[in-house]
C-alpha cells in the first residue's frame, strides 16, 4: 500500500529548542545561509555519491538509479533507504549534517524542512555554476525549494490536496464551502457523515486548518514570514471547520482521523465528501474492500468564491554542502527531473510530475485521469508556513486549532494565541 506522503515530521524539537537554536546561530552546519567555505568547496568534485530517500514502497528510486549507473560507471550512486516515518527520516538527516559528514550527497528533503535546513547552512545553493533550469517547472514547487531568494533544492515530486465526493448522490463537485455545507443535507438523507479532513492532532491538522484559512482569503504567515493570524479571514476559516463540526457536518469521529482513517472512511461508503492527498485515487479505484470503486469524483478544494488553496505537498533534491562531488550530484538531480523519469515516477508511484507539460501528456493523463485537477490543486497551493522554525509554528497551529474545531476553545482565542506563540518565537529570532 502507498505510504501517505503527510506522516508526523520532526516534532521533538520545541519551541524552546528552536528559539535557542535560532539565538545560538546555525545548529552545526556551514555558515548560516549556504554561504561560506562548505558552499564553495568541492564544486568540481566527480566520482561516486550516495542518494537518501525514505522507504521506497513503490520499487521508484532503484530502478532511475540501475539506470543512472549504467551510464555512469565512474560516478555510480548508492542508495541509501530510510524508515518510511518522516520524523525519523528528518532527524537522520539533521544528525548527518550537524556531524558535517560528506556520505550523504544528495537527499530528499520535505518541503517544510527545506528553509529549515537551508538557513542551517547545510544545503548547497543551487546558484551560480550549480544553478539548474527552473523554467519548465510548476512555479509552487520551485517557490517551495527556495529560501529568502535563493534556490537551495531542486524540486522532485510535488502534491496537493484534492476533494473526493461520492458522484452518484452529487453529480457537480461544489466549487465552494458554503456550496459544500449546502450539500450535507443528501448525506444526512443517505445516512452518511458530510465531510472530512484530517482533524486528528498532528501534521495534518496543519495542513487542514492552513488550508481553511488560506482557502477563506487569510494567511498563517505574512510575505515577511510573520504571524498574520488576527484577521477576519483567518477566523472565516477556523470557523468554517469549527461550526462545520458542531453541527455535525464534520462527523465527531473525524475529529481522531490521520489519512489512512479519513480514507477508509470515505471508501466504506460513509462519507460524502473527503478531502485528501491523490495517492488514494488508485486504492480507492482497486482496493477489493472498496464501496465507492465507480462512484466517486474529483476536484479542487472548494475556496470562498472558487477552487481553495491546497497545501502544497511533495519533496526535493538537495545537494549537501559537504558533499565531496557535487559536479556528479548536480548532474544526478538533473537527472531526476528529466522528463523521462518524470513520467516514470508518475506512472509507477502516482507521483506529480513538477513539468508543467507532463499535465496535458495525453498517454499519462489517460493512465492519471485526475492530472488536470491535481494540477489546479498545485496551481492554487500555497506552502505551509516557509520557516526554518517550522516545528515551532505547526505546534503552535496544531495545540489551538484542535480546541477551536473541537468547541473547547473560541476559535478568537485560538489564533490569538497561535499569534502570541509564534511571536514569541520571533523575538527569539
Amino acid at each position: 500500500m502507498k505510504t501517505p506522503r503527510f506522516l508526523l515530521p520532526a516534532a521533538t524539537a520545541g519551541i524552546l529548542a528552536l528559539t535557542l537554536t535560532a539565538c545560538g546561530g546555525g545548529g552545526g552546519g556551514g555558515t548560516t545561509g549556504g554561504g561560506g567555505s562548505d558552499a564553495e568547496a568541492n564544486l568540481d568534485g566527480r566520482g561516486p555519491i550516495t542518494y537518501v530517500q525514505g522507504k521506497d514502497n513503490n520499487n521508484v528510486v532503484r530502478p532511475f538509479i540501475e539506470k543512472w549507473n549504467a551510464a555512469h560507471p565512474d560516478e555510480k550512486v548508492t542508495f541509501k533507504e530510510q524508515t518510511d516515518q518522516a520524523d525519523q527520516q528528518h532527524d537522520d538527516l539533521v544528525q548527518h549534517f550537524q556531524a558535517k559528514q560528506s556520505d550523504y550527497d544528495v537527499v530528499s528533503v520535505d518541503v517544510i524542512w527545506t528553509a529549515e535546513f537551508a538557513a542551517k547552512g547545510w544545503l548547497q545553493p543551487l546558484k551560480d555554476k550549480m544553478a539548474i533550469d527552473t523554467s519548465k517547472m510548476l512555479k509552487a514547487p520551485v517557490e517551495a525549494a527556495s529560501y529568502k531568494g535563493t534556490l537551495y533544492a531542486a524540486p522532485k515530486d510535488s502534491d496537493g490536496g484534492i476533494l473526493f465526493y461520492r458522484k452518484d448522490l452529487v453529480p457537480n463537485a461544489p466549487k465552494t464551502w458554503d456550496e459544500m455545507m449546502g450539500m450535507c443535507s443528501i448525506a444526512k438523507q443517505n445516512n452518511i457523515g458530510c465531510y472530512s479532513g484530517q482533524f486528528s492532532k498532528y501534521e495534518g491538522l496543519t495542513v487542514n486548518a492552513s488550508e481553511a484559512i488560506n482557502s477563506a482569503g487569510g494567511s498563517v504567515l505574512n510575505k515577511d514570514g510573520k504571524p498574520n493570524l488576527n484577521t477576519p479571514e483567518a477566523k472565516a476559516g477556523l470557523e468554517n471547520l469549527a461550526k462545520a463540526y458542531a453541527d455535525g457536518n464534520i462527523p465527531k469521529e473525524a475529529i481522531t482521523f490521520k489519512e489512512e482513517d479519513s480514507r477508509q472512511a470515505f471508501q466504506s461508503g460513509k462519507l460524502l465528501f473527503l478531502r485528501n492527498w491523490p495517492y488514494v485515487y488508485s486504492l480507492m479505484s482497486t482496493e477489493g474492500s472498496s464501496a465507492v470503486k465507480d462512484k466517486f469524483g474529483m476536484a479542487p478544494l472548494p475556496g470562498k468564491d472558487g477552487p481553495g488553496a491546497s497545501a502544497l505537498g511533495g519533496h526535493n533534491a538537495a545537494i549537501s554542502v559537504y558533499s565531496k562531488n557535487k559536479a556528479t550530484a548536480l548532474d544526478f538531480i538533473k537527472f531526476i527531473e528529466t522528463e523521462e523519469n518524470q513520467k516514470f515516477f508518475a506512472n509507477q508511484a502516482s507521483l506529480a510530475p513538477i513539468l508543467t507539460s507532463l499535465y496535458e501528456d495525453q498517454a499519462l493523463v489517460a493512465k492519471l485521469p485526475y492530472l488536470s485537477v491535481l494540477q489546479t490543486s498545485i496551481q492554487n497551493a500555497v506552502p505551509r508556513p516557509v520557516t526554518p522554525f517550522y516545528p515551532a509554528v505547526t505546534k503552535a497551529i496544531q495545540d489551538n486549532a484542535y480546541p477551536a474545531i473541537k468547541g473547547e476553545k473560541s476559535v478568537e482565542s485560538a489564533l490569538t494565541d497561535m499569534q502570541k506563540s509564534q511571536r514569541t518565537r520571533h523575538r527569539g529570532q
